[in-house]
């Protein structure tokens, strides 16, 4: 039995976003970041950004702005991948040719990543296509929200080290927040990072990744203040 389910209030906060995706200049900060013309080579993808109610293993965090049970699913992918290895993620990858739109491309690949049964997930709607520019790819956040929970794993190990549900509640801990700071040709790239301790260990979340939900609790009105000071060192490479 959830111990505070959200019910309808983060389901409904969560749709309320996506409907004021719809509006041209909405939506600020990184979630604004949209590209209207894609340049030559650029590959479209999607992500599945999948809210639902922890059965167990709630957020002991209980000064956020979110019920302790509410939840967001997340991979680690494999070390071994020759793009963005060891990364945590959300579920997803490229819009292939025989899906029907980036919404069933997301949902195709949460499927084959982590077992997920999508038929118990209610989409709400898409955010604006954010650029991935250093794998060139414009990358769909599908807004979703499970209904019906089912079974996750790690399906191909080859592909994802582990996945598993995150409080939200943990993730706007401050004590779990940081900026992360990336040096690559000469040229530095700071932004968030989120500590995410599991069962399956501890990881950090940063990257594309914890833009787009740092932006995304921003747009909620879930944040809550942290140290932006505070510098968490990157896995090695």
């Amino acid at each position: 039995m959830p111990l505070d389910s959200p019910g309808p209030g983060a389901r409904d906060q969560l749709a309320a976003v996506v409907a004021r995706a719809g509006q041209p200049g909405s939506l600020p900060g990184p979630l604004a970041d949209t590209v209207s013309s894609p340049a030559p080579g650029v590959r479209a993808a999607a992500v599945l950004v999948l809210f639902g109610v922890l059965d167990d293993d709630p957020s002991d965090h209980t000064a956020a702005p979110v019920p302790r049970d509410l939840d967001v699913l997340l991979l680690a992918r494999a070390a071994t991948l020759r793009s963005h290895p060891g990364q945590v993620a959300l579920p997803g990858g490229r819009v292939d040719p025989g899906d029907a739109d980036e919404t069933a491309a997301a949902l195709r690949e949460a499927r084959e990543e982590t077992g997920l049964d999508t038929s118990g997930v209610e989409v709400l709607g898409t955010l604006p296509p954010l650029p991935l520019e250093y794998s060139r790819h414009l990358v769909t956040p599908v807004i979703a929200w499970w209904r019906h929970p089912s079974p996750i794993r790690a399906v191909d190990l080859a592909e994802s080290a582990a996945v598993f549900r995150v409080p939200v509640a943990d993730l706007l801990a401050p004590r779990n927040r940081g900026t992360t700071v990336l040096r690559r040709d000469d040229q530095e790239w700071r932004g968030p990072g989120f500590v995410v301790r599991h069962a399956a260990g501890e990881y950090l979340v940063w990257g594309f990744t914890a833009m787009l939900l740092d932006g995304l609790f921003t747009e909620l009105g879930w944040t809550v203040p942290w140290d932006a000071d505070r510098v968490l060192p990157l896995p090695p490479p």
